[in-house]
């Protein structure tokens, strides 16, 4: 029997309709997409795309964190972004932003260019799902038995 813990750091305002993320047997992380916002007041501090990003970054590594996990645990990341142009001309400080939050690591990646997200404002989501191998989950909060 698998045991799920559902991710909700200390201090973020609850999620309407759907959960930040799930921890499933103390194996698999799955993330729901994080966008550039401050997830504690659930409002955007930037309309700039890699500032943006930087953010749900940031949020995606404050959900490994609660879950035991590191960026080195994340084994897929998809992207949605809404603006192909927007994405490329910032893509040097994106780069930048992504080895700040979560360095040197690249898991497998996809990135799709949509008409647009649910919360008007945001450029870029981002879903993330990550695997602690046996034997490695980090002292946290939400500790599977």
């Amino acid at each position: 029997m698998s045991t799920t813990i559902t991710l909700q750091p200390a201090g973020w305002a609850s999620p309407h309709g759907y959960t930040n993320g799930v921890s499933v047997s103390g194996v698999h992380i799955v993330l729901a997409g994080q966008i550039g916002w401050d997830p504690i007041h659930n409002s955007f501090a930037t309309d700039d795309f890699a500032d943006q990003t930087r953010q749900a970054l940031t949020n995606i590594v404050a959900l490994l964190t609660d879950a035991g996990a590191t960026p080195a645990h994340l084994v897929r990341l998809m992207w949605y972004v809404t603006s192909r142009d927007e994405y490329m001309e910032s893509r040097t400080r994106i780069g930048e932003a992504y080895r700040d939050v979560i360095g040197d690591h690249y898991p497998p990646m996809s990135l799709v260019i949509v008409a647009g997200l649910l919360e008007q404002r945001a450029k870029v989501e981002i879903e993330a799902t990550a695997i602690i191998p046996d034997g490695e989950r980090n002292p946290s909060q939400n500790q599977l038995p």
